[in-house]
């Protein structure tokens, strides 16, 4: 076993499969997870766009490919130092590496949806997010979600809005919403399902065929025009006032659920890593890459890469090949460098 390894911030997917593809190269890869499991947004997911494929399946996938890479979870990292091309990285537990390389695979996090308090979330019991919506379809145990008649999704919640300083798209809240809103239709089969949205994004492989399909099999009714204030009436009920923009006329309308689909904003927890390796944040506030075209797995300190959500908002596909491409990129770096970590 050679002395020098690659760190890799972070158990989510990126971080996963990063740290397959670097072992599969030959190199010593470790992943370094704050939490007590590895998994990320994923572990909480129940079903993934656009093919409602089991997102358990997917995570055993990679969790089993990293069964014999070392880990060490409920970790932190309290110190990086550098010294020519190696790294001296130190944990909150006093554990020590010294690393060739590091890849930051921090993801994101989901915008916290009382900011927007328009929306009443946190407010009135029956505004959810889209990650708690999710969670109901794992576990069938919300309170909140009980026979509901007429159900709202309002998209980009915390994403292309200037008012929170977040004008950036978020990606795959529209297949999300449209993903959920088929699936809460399988659940309530006579429930009246309305999605609200700026602009339907379905730029992905089978994602227009989701759309087609929520609203020629499920019956969801896709309303351009943003929800503009949100009260309960005395019954209990949402009242929510929206504007139809392809019809120009207002709208006024009663609900038993509503369900904001919140944006990702880049996670916090890399805010220190970043001030120890002297990285800046790009200007949508995540991780700035060397380029936007062939280095978008590179950052400007020498020996540190990205991958997955920690750079932009990404989907799994897109943040699997980043990852692999990091990995890449990371085995090209320590041959032309010379590195010991390379097995020979």
């Amino acid at each position: 076993m050679n002395e020098y390894r690659i760190l890799i911030i972070g158990g989510g997917p990126a971080g996963m499969e990063t740290a397959y593809q670097l072992k599969n190269l030959g190199l010593n890869p470790v992943i370094i997870e704050r939490n007590d499991k590895l998994g990320g947004h994923l572990a909480q997911w129940d079903r993934l766009f656009p093919s409602s494929d089991s997102a358990e399946t997917l995570l055993e996938k990679l969790k089993d490919q990293t069964k014999d890479i070392e880990k060490k979870l409920n970790a932190k990292i309290s110190n990086i130092t550098k010294e020519g091309n190696i790294f001296h990285v130190t944990l909150s537990n006093g554990i020590k590496y010294d690393a060739a390389a590091i890849v930051i695979c921090t993801g994101f996090d989901l915008f916290k949806a009382e900011k927007k308090q328009e929306y009443g979330y946190g407010i009135y019991n029956n505004v959810i997010t889209n990650a708690e919506l999710e969670d109901y379809f794992k576990t069938h145990n919300d309170k909140r979600i009980d026979e509901p008649k007429r159900i709202g999704f309002v998209h980009c919640v915390g994403s292309r809005d200037v008012k929170v300083n977040n004008t950036y798209c978020s990606k795959v809240c529209c297949a999300t919403a449209l993903k959920q809103a088929c699936e809460i239709k399988d659940e309530f089969p006579y429930a009246d399902v309305y999605c609200f949205y700026m602009d339907l994004r379905m730029f992905g492989k089978g994602y227009e065929d989701l759309y087609l399909k929520a609203q020629k099999d499920f019956d969801i009714k896709c309303v351009r025009g943003r929800v503009c204030e949100v009260s309960e009436n005395i019954e209990g009920k949402l009242v929510i006032k929206a504007e139809d923009t392809l019809l120009g006329t207002p709208m006024k309308m009663t609900l038993d659920l509503l369900v904001l689909m919140c944006g990702m904003e880049k996670s916090k927890s890399s805010n220190e890593i970043q001030k120890m390796l002297n990285i800046n944040n790009n200007e949508d506030g995540f991780i700035e890459t060397r380029d936007n075209f062939s280095g978008l797995n590179l950052t400007k300190e020498k020996g540190v890469f990205v991958a997955g959500a920690c750079t932009s908002p990404k989907t799994l596909p897109d943040t699997i090949a980043e990852a692999r491409a990091a990995a890449m990129e990371v085995f090209n770096y320590l041959k032309v460098n010379g590195q010991p970590s390379l097995v020979q």
